[in-house]
């Protein structure tokens, strides 16, 4: 599974604008939304909000991976946010977000989805990978990034 494979610079935004999770969750489902790779926008969110209430997606130093199953995704998509000013994602070391991965698949089909989780926790662990992605300042060079390590 390449992270790559599922990311072109259509769901990737530099400069996201969200201040908190919620506005994170809208802002990056309907960047999907608008790229054709959803048409339940409603379904994505519930999804996402349903595995957030299991316990947060910020997973520290930075960085999130909000993913969630839903019935209405065909099949696992993936969106890539960058925001310098910070989200408030109440993270587990409480600190804001900057990188934020969200991950969304169908629920029949877990395989994929724990896949491209597993392979962005390695990602995540190359030395100087998160520094290089958050001062990427175009999604061009964000999946110049990715391809690189992958």
């Amino acid at each position: 599974m390449r992270i790559h494979d599922l990311l072109d610079e259509s769901v990737i935004k530099v400069g996201l604008e969200s201040i908190d999770k919620e506005e994170c969750f809208e802002e990056m489902v309907d960047l999907l939304v608008r790229n054709g790779r959803l048409t339940d926008r409603s379904g994505a969110l519930e999804a996402l909000r349903w595995r957030e209430e299991q316990g947060t997606t910020g997973i520290g130093k930075g960085i999130a991976i909000p993913h969630g199953k839903h019935p209405s995704i065909p099949k696992l998509v993936a969106a890539l946010g960058v925001s310098s000013g910070g989200i408030e994602f109440d993270a587990v070391d409480n600190e804001p977000v900057h990188l934020v991965l969200m991950l969304l698949a169908t629920n029949n089909d877990p395989g994929p989805h724990i896949q491209a989780l597993a392979e962005i926790s390695r990602l995540l662990m190359i030395p100087g990978f998160y520094r290089k992605i958050i001062e990427a300042k175009t999604a061009r060079e964000i999946l110049d990034i990715i391809d690189s390590e992958e």
